[in-house]
């Protein structure tokens, strides 16, 4: 049983894919901790994107770990895996245990505040284990994440909290956008982790 009393059998979306949303899955202390250590000793690095042949570096940071040396490419930029740290490990552990599922790699973003965010995409990269789930977990700041339907253009969102945890399963990278809109409420920062399974 949850004991902060979210339902994370509940889907989310009302079809084509499904979210569920554990809420905090460890006290605030404990968060805060994870989130402190996170931006100390991560090895993060300003992202790249190659768009419409220009080359694109964004204030927000990204880090990306893994069992394996993985090239991970999307926005024709492409990552190295590094080795898991021990705080990462521990992370990986506690998802797993919650979720039942296996994850061998995570993409981290750090936004520095509500400045920063991310626009509408899918998580469908080639080396991305097909409708394989995806689990987000959040520390820091409070942000909006929405979902919107590739087709009805449906949206859906909800507010992910600080050590809160949060799973994308079935089709729905097929069907669905996501996105972290911008937003100037908030001026501290957010981590977040998204664990993967990666297949190269």
């Amino acid at each position: 049983m949850n004991l902060f009393g979210y339902d994370e059998t509940l889907n989310l979306l009302p079809q084509d894919g499904v979210v569920n949303y554990y809420g905090p899955i460890m006290d605030s202390q404990q968060s805060e901790d994870y989130k402190n250590h996170l931006i100390s000793n991560i090895d993060w690095k300003n992202d790249e994107a190659f768009i419409y042949g220009k080359h694109i570096v964004t204030k927000r940071k990204v880090a990306w770990y893994g069992d394996g040396s993985y090239q991970y490419t999307y926005s024709k930029s492409t990552k190295q895996a590094l080795p898991w740290t021990y705080q990462l490990l521990a992370l990986r552990a506690i998802v797993e245990n919650k979720t039942g599922t296996r994850f061998n790699s995570c993409l981290l973003n750090l936004y520095h505040d509500g400045g920063e965010g991310m626009s509408w995409h899918s998580d469908d990269e080639e080396a991305l284990a097909t409708n394989a789930p995806i689990a987000s977990l959040s520390f820091g700041a409070t942000r909006k994440f929405s979902f919107k339907h590739k087709e009805t253009k449906e949206t859906v969102s909800l507010e992910l909290e600080a050590g809160s945890l949060l799973i994308m399963k079935g089709e729905i990278q097929k069907h669905w956008l996501h996105s972290l809109p911008k937003t100037t409420k908030v001026s501290v920062p957010r981590i977040n982790l998204t664990f993967r399974k990666y297949t190269r």
